[in-house]
């Protein structure tokens, strides 16, 4: 009979240096795979760029004086007046929540309870200012066109 005692019970223990030494290996392979995902994502945007941000809403006969025409693909109320034409913007500036219109004109938004008057001023939360409006201008085809990024005061109306 073998004296000689066998098994993982009786296996010499892995010395600390080497777990180390293991664990320092393993850790810079990691981290250069990690780097490496990280560098093949970079090509793909993560956040795709805004079409154009100029559009079109329609003819001004499409929008008869005293109408309120919401437009939520491009979030924007048409407001028409006496005055002309004006688009206010339904997204809320403090956070980008889309806002509802009520019968009074006024709005709020649903998220953090901000509320606008009926010129966009702010009346009440969190918001640190009121709603933006949008130029309106007529394209060649005569139809009106909305400017997303170019901002007007809530007076400004585009005279039909």
């Amino acid at each position: 009979m073998s004296s000689e005692l066998t098994g993982p019970r009786f296996e010499e223990p892995i010395e600390r240096r080497d777990f180390l030494g293991l664990a320092a290996v393993w850790s810079f392979f990691g981290t250069i795979a990690a780097a490496m995902l990280g560098a093949l994502k970079l090509p793909i945007p993560a956040v795709f760029p805004e079409t154009d941000s100029r559009f079109a809403i329609g003819k001004p006969v499409d929008f008869p004086t005293g109408s309120v025409t919401g437009i939520p693909r491009r979030r924007i109320y048409v407001l028409v007046d006496a005055k002309g034409i004006a688009a206010v913007s339904t997204v809320c500036p403090h956070l980008g929540c889309v806002v509802a219109r009520h019968n009074d004109g006024s709005f709020t938004c649903p998220c953090h309870g901000s509320k606008f008057d009926a010129a966009g001023k702010v009346a009440g939360g969190p918001s640190p200012r009121g709603l933006i409006w949008n130029e309106v201008s007529i394209g060649p085809d005569g139809r009106l066109i909305v400017d997303s990024k170019r901002e007007v005061s809530p007076n400004t109306r585009f005279a039909v």
